[in-house]
């Protein structure tokens, strides 16, 4: 029996896309990031009215009061929007840097730091990990394969 011909692909159209898909996947997950800091404002100002509301702690009888629960959870929204804005930062640049075949090394660690990130930055982070690994696209990232 004669066997069909094994299929090839085009290893350089696939690596393409696939770069363009994470360069795409980074901006969505630099949005999210964003798109959680609107989240995070909105709880603040919610958690605020709530503390600042004397009645709401009228039967209070033990604990810390309102005003010191509150002034921690302050550095709980600091240190929050902090990492977003960073994530947010991070996965901009890494997404512009993909599109423009540079700083290779810098996508990788973002895509790591994203599998920490669950659900949807773990699914980045592995597939910029598996992505830019390979052979084929390292050698896109160096010089001579560059436009001036």
């Amino acid at each position: 029996m004669n066997e069909p011909p094994p299929l090839f692909r085009d290893q350089r159209k696939t690596d393409a896309e696939h770069l363009k898909l994470l360069a795409v996947f980074h901006f969505v997950v630099a949005g999210l990031a964003l798109l959680g800091i609107g989240f995070l404002l909105l709880h603040y100002m919610v958690m605020s009215s709530v503390m600042s509301n004397p009645r709401v702690w009228e039967g209070q009888k033990s604990g810390p009061s309102p005003q010191e629960f509150f002034r921690v959870m302050k550095w709980f929204y600091v240190v929050l929007s902090a990492l977003l804005v960073f994530g947010s930062a991070a996965n901009l640049l890494s997404g512009l840097w993909i599109r423009a075949r540079r700083n290779r090394m810098f996508s990788m660690v973002v895509g790591g730091i994203n599998c920490i990130q669950i659900p949807f930055g773990t699914v980045l982070g592995i597939f910029t990990l598996a992505v830019l690994m390979r052979d084929s696209v390292r050698e896109l990232y160096e010089p001579q394969h560059q436009c001036p």
